[in-house]
């Protein structure tokens, strides 16, 4: 009963920002000309409107998902983590090339390729944390330039020595992966893939691991008042290297799901260019990174994508309407925390004042 309580606490807040992001874009839609209840009718048919409507949000939603968990995991720890991008685009290309390369039949390709992606990604957050507990060189620094490093990196492997260079448009972009190696769709012609099993699956297991393990109750106490958990005994930088590895290893896994499940290669701006890392650290935020809450929060903002689409096939509000429902998200958010750290700061201030 407890559990659900805190579910439809966490759910409160995305239901109102949504909501007042949805009444933005109904501004917008107005001053475009076109039908508000027209126009967020195409938007829920391109989302939902069909069976493979509904499993192409899902598939979109797989890696906002992963990532979002991920994340979810560091900001409890009070670790931010704002270099999950690097990490996915890292982890993919990582366990692109194992699949590609490594002499073993298909199912070995996969699973080799899913265990370093993790492991690359987690390995990549690792050495932030690493940094920031030997050299106290923040996360919040580390992390966002990391993502540079990784994805240039990445782009220089795919246009330079693993470049695909047998067909004549000479992308950036690895040789195609063996058929044998690809996670299997969920449903025939579908894009959703088992990677969205993972991603539930998760999911499940974070929420038990923050809910019924010591380490668990260790996150949660070093997230909300690191002072009183270093009292208590709680290794501060065991469990913030920890949560690194895992929200990397997460954001990895992201990546490479991608890859093994929807394109088959590795593509040079293909897990970018749709902002996964950024979005999924919304989903975080809006669900304020409750694990189940996140399943509901990804779904939506896969949703907002998708269904965007629909919009500007059907009607003349362009495909950027979800990016300002997100924007009105976003603002929210930071309103949200702005108010939230001025109540503590005048809470503080408070008893500062009582104590002199």
């Amino acid at each position: 009963m407890a559990a659900i309580r805190e579910l439809c606490k966490s759910l409160v807040q995305p239901i109102l920002a949504v909501m007042i992001g949805l009444l933005t874009g109904a501004i917008v839609i107005a001053a475009v000309g076109e039908s508000v209840i027209g126009t967020y009718q195409e938007m829920w048919k391109g989302a939902f409107g069909s069976f493979y409507f509904f499993t192409s949000t899902l598939a979109r939603a797989t890696p906002i998902m992963l990532i979002a968990l991920g994340l979810a995991l560091a900001f409890r720890a009070g670790v931010f983590n704002l270099g999950a991008e690097g990490q996915m685009v890292l982890g993919a290309i990582s366990a692109t090339l194992v699949a590609i390369y490594l002499p073993a039949p298909g199912i070995v390709k996969m699973l080799a390729g899913l265990m370093v992606g993790i492991a690359v990604g987690g390995l990549w957050s690792l050495l932030a944390g690493f940094m920031e507990a030997r050299f106290r060189i923040p996360l919040l620094i580390s992390t966002l330039l990391f993502n540079y490093i990784a994805v240039l990196f990445a782009s220089y492997l795919v246009t330079e020595p693993f470049q695909d260079r047998t067909g004549s448009a000479a992308l950036a972009q690895t040789l195609m992966l063996d058929k044998s190696a690809w996670l299997p769709k969920l449903f025939s012609g579908m894009s959703v893939h088992a990677g969205f099993f993972f991603a539930i699956a998760a999911a499940l297991l974070l929420f038990w691991v923050i809910r019924f393990t010591p380490f668990g109750y260790e996150v949660k106490m070093l997230g909300q008042n690191p002072l009183f958990a270093r009292y208590g005994g709680i290794n501060q930088i065991k469990v913030m290297l920890t949560g690194m590895f895992a929200s990397g290893g997460l954001a990895g896994l992201a990546g490479t799901v991608e890859v093994f499940g929807s394109h088959y290669r590795f593509v040079d701006g293909a897990l970018t260019v749709p902002n996964f890392a950024w979005t999924g650290m919304m989903a975080t935020l809006l669900a304020n990174s409750h694990p189940i809450g996140i399943v509901f929060t990804s779904i939506l903002l896969a949703a907002f994508q998708t269904g965007a689409m629909g919009v500007e096939r059907n009607t003349e509000v362009p495909l950027e309407l979800a990016s300002v429902i997100q924007a009105v998200l976003i603002l929210f958010i930071s309103a949200k925390f702005s108010y939230d750290w001025w109540k503590k700061r005048k809470a503080k201030g408070g008893e500062s004042h009582g104590a002199a």
